[in-house]
């Protein structure tokens, strides 16, 4: 991992890296004790404890995901990350893709930054503004 990166940039890496490997410990780690999800595919909420239980247990498997670092702007103690990912991803039985834009906001919980929260837009048409 490159060490100049921005701390919240490398919190990202740690949470995307998370999702892909199934690990629920490392998710368990960087997510913040109120963390919640907005689901880009459908727009329900996902709590921490139930993302963390899905990832782990395999119903939530990340095929894929590719990204580039977010634009991060910092606020004291909280930032706001935005940049697009493409993730493949199976639930249960079904797989499914999606192309998105998402908002993640970061707090700095005990010196470690956490993600409280994560939405995501899907991006329909990239030719378009």
């Amino acid at each position: 991992m490159v060490t100049n990166m921005d701390p919240v940039q490398v919190a990202e890496e740690r949470f995307f890296d998370a999702l892909l490997a199934g690990d629920a410990k490392a998710l368990d780690s960087v997510l913040a004790s109120d963390f919640l999800l907005v689901d880009v595919m459908r727009g329900g909420e996902v709590d921490r404890t139930t993302l963390i239980d899905l990832v782990g247990s395999g119903a939530l498997r990340f095929l894929e995901i590719d990204h580039a670092p977010p634009k991060v702007r910092h606020y004291g103690d909280a930032a706001v990350a935005n940049g697009t990912t493409k993730m493949r991803m199976r639930f249960g039985p079904d797989e499914g893709e999606a192309h998105s834009r998402y908002t993640h906001v970061f707090v700095l919980d005990n010196g470690a930054w956490r993600l409280t929260s994560a939405q995501g837009t899907l991006i329909a048409d990239e030719t378009r503004p």
